[in-house]
């Protein structure tokens, strides 16, 4: 997202590792200082490409807009053919340890976030000025409905990534326990 924005990019690492006790540094790109609308996007890059993977597993290798269909009208014959359907493909196991994983990590760290702070401040006194100007309906009319759609879609990514750390956690946490309880060392 820097290269794209013109922003110069320094070292990166790709290779986790510990930068506080119980806390893991993923990877890092150093970037040059600048504006906060570039700081901005350059932060959000990782929960935008992200988001972007995780709804592509979500929508064409898993079939959820179907699955959700058949949940919706109480058709739970054709839900669970479907279900069954994508659990068959030969590789179901590895877009499930895609989305887990890239879900898992796509959230922006506190330096990621910090011009996000600024343009929300502004992009809520704008529209504070538009509704106090009498802009209302009109943003009602025409803003709304792409805002809906875009929440929306925003919702369901992380609906697909609750539901897959849902099923995943608990088999984790027993193989921790079971880990533990044979080596004897507490895992952090």
């Amino acid at each position: 997202m820097a290269r794209l924005l013109g922003v110069r990019t320094g070292r990166f690492s790709l290779i986790p590792k510990q930068v506080e006790e119980r806390r893991l540094q993923l990877g890092y790109v150093e970037t040059a200082q600048t504006d906060v609308i570039r700081d901005a996007f350059i932060g959000a890059a990782p929960l935008i490409a992200g988001g972007i993977v995780v709804a592509y597993i979500g929508f064409v290798r898993f079939d959820l807009p179907t699955m959700w269909m058949g949940v919706r009208i109480e058709d739970l014959e054709s839900w669970w053919l479907i279900a069954s359907k994508i659990y068959r493909n030969p590789d179901f196991w590895l877009w499930v340890y895609l989305a887990f994983v890239i879900s898992s990590t796509m959230m922006p760290s506190k330096s990621d976030r910090r011009a996000w702070l600024p343009i929300g401040a502004v992009v809520v006194l704008l529209l504070g000025v538009s509704l106090l100007a009498g802009v209302g309906p009109w943003l009602m009319l025409h803003l709304a409905p792409a805002l809906n759609k875009l929440f929306r879609s925003i919702a369901l990514v992380f609906a697909i990534s609750v539901i897959l750390h849902l099923i995943i956690w608990p088999p984790c946490l027993l193989l921790r326990v079971i880990l533990e309880r044979v080596t004897g060392l507490r895992l952090a």
